[in-house]
This record gives structure tokens, C-alpha cells and sequence, in this order.
């Protein structure tokens, strides 16, 4: 049986569009008929919110998978999409770095417990997903680590304005700090380019930056500016749900036919 793609949704600067891209990167591949699990892994939770998960439904969260170690059948809920679940997260997540600071391993919670869900589904009775998306803060923290060392690839959403490039180096000294012991194998699946303004020459002028730095590595899709994509999640939908003919959906539905295209190649 195929395993899933784990892959983390990753940038350590706040506000690039990481929530953004999980849920609408997520309902998208969904739509298209994978089933997709995101797990939220920031103490924000706001992937929980921006799929109408309210915070009273929250009743295991992935701070429960990664300290109590509950199995993560457990904290999965569906949502509003259909092949579309989530495991929640809440503010308990911003105490796990004190919480497990003594553990060794404490970097492979999340990998565990993923890994044994799948071993679980091979034995039959759970649900297969055949992508996994690790919405992560926006910190190189010990939840980050976690996310890395699970993941089997990582997408790096970089907003396009003034230093965008800002901050990168330190990400990339930390993905290979990951692969010399976590996680050898972890690769860069691609970057994604957001918040692009094609009023704003700077738009431009970042997304050449960017290209010439990364290289390949860069979608061709841009995620642009788009208002819908912000309003979306104040009502608990993804942007594909809430409007799907504004510029940011149709966006993020040619980003999945990205995504499923370079899985192919590489699987090929």
C-alpha cells in the first residue's frame, strides 16, 4: 500500500500565508479526490478555525499527539470538505517546548505518531490519506523541528515584498541541520510565492529574487493579494468554499495541480 506525503507548510516569518496554503492547498487536492489530513501544529490554531472547527469541538488537539501521546485517530475531525480532516490545535501547543525540553527525542513525537497511525491503517480499519499537511508556526522552534522530522518534504510559502528573503538562510541552515541527523531524506518540494501584487512593480522584483535563488524550486502558480483569500477564514471556510472564482482559489487549485505533477515526476 502507497504511503502518504507528509509534507510541512514552512517559513519561520509570521504572516507569509502558511495557514492560507494549508487549507486551501489542502481543500484543493481534495477536490480533486485525495484524501488530505492537515495537522495543525501552531498554538494560533487558526487552520482549526479557517476550517469551522470551533474551539468546544477541540477535545484532543496535537498537543495531545505529541506529549500524552494519544493515538492520532483520536484527535481527527472531518471537516466542512469532504476528504478533508484535521487534527486540531490550541494554545496548549505553546507550552510543549518546556514540556518535553528533557526528553532526548523529543523531535520524533510527531513523526511517531504519524508513522504509527500508518502502520495502523496497513493493518485495516482506518482511514487512508494520501496526503498529510503540517501547518507549522511561525518559529524554528521545537515544534518546527518536530514537523521537519516528520515531514517527507517541505513547502515554503515567501511573500513577495520588501526582504522576503529575509530570515531565509536561517531556515535553510536549520533543513540541513535536520537532514545531518533528524531526518536525512527531508527535501524542499517547492516554494511558493505569495501576496503577489501585480500593481506593485516590487511584486516583480521579489519574484526574480526569489527565482534566481531557488531556482526550480519555485512554483510557477503565485499566489496573489486577494481579499477573499483573507475574508475566507472569519467565515470558517476555505477560500474554494467561500468564493471559488476569486483569483486566490483559482490560484491555489493550479498549485495543487502543481503539486500532484512534480509527486509524479518524482515518483516516476
Amino acid at each position: 500500500m502507497t504511503r502518504p506525503r507528509i509534507f510541512a507548510v514552512v517559513n519561520q516569518k509570521g504572516g507569509v500565508g502558511k495557514t492560507t496554503t494549508s487549507i486551501n492547498l489542502g481543500t484543493a487536492l481534495a477536490a480533486v479526490g485525495r484524501r488530505v489530513l492537515i495537522v495543525d501544529f501552531d498554538a494560533q490554531g487558526n487552520a482549526s478555525t479557517g476550517l469551522g472547527i470551533s474551539r468546544a469541538e477541540r477535545l484532543m488537539t496535537s498537543y495531545d499527539l505529541v506529549v500524552d501521546r494519544v493515538p492520532l485517530e483520536e484527535a481527527v475531525l472531518s471537516t466542512i470538505v469532504p476528504r478533508l480532516d484535521i487534527v486540531p490545535g490550541d494554545e496548549n501547543l505553546s507550552g510543549v517546548e518546556t514540556e518535553l525540553a528533557g526528553d532526548a527525542h523529543r523531535s520524533y513525537r510527531l513523526k511517531e505518531s504519524l508513522h504509527s497511525y500508518i502502520d495502523r491503517v496497513e493493518q485495516g480499519g482506518l482511514v487512508k490519506y494520501d496526503y498529510v499537511l503540517i501547518d507549522c508556526p511561525p518559529s524554528l522552534s521545537a515544534l518546527t523541528m518536530n514537523a521537519m522530522t516528520a515531514a517527507d518534504a517541505l513547502l515554503v510559502p515567501l511573500q513577495c515584498e520588501f526582504l522576503a528573503l529575509e530570515g531565509l538562510t536561517q531556515l535553510l541552515r536549520t533543513v540541513e541541520v535536520v537532514r545531518s541527523g533528524l531526518n536525512p531524506t527531508l527535501e524542499i518540494q517547492g516554494v511558493v510565492l505569495t501576496m503577489y501584487d501585480r500593481r506593485n512593480s516590487l511584486s516583480d522584483q521579489v519574484a526574480n529574487e526569489v527565482r534566481a535563488f531557488f531556482g526550480t524550486k519555485v512554483y510557477n502558480t503565485v499566489i496573489p493579494r486577494n481579499v477573499r483569500l483573507s475574508e475566507a477564514p472569519s467565515f470558517g471556510k476555505p477560500a474554494l468554499l467561500y468564493d471559488y472564482r476569486c483569483p486566490g482559489s483559482e490560484a491555489y487549485i493550479r498549485l495543487a495541480s502543481e503539486v500532484l505533477q512534480r509527486e509524479r515526476a518524482r515518483a516516476a
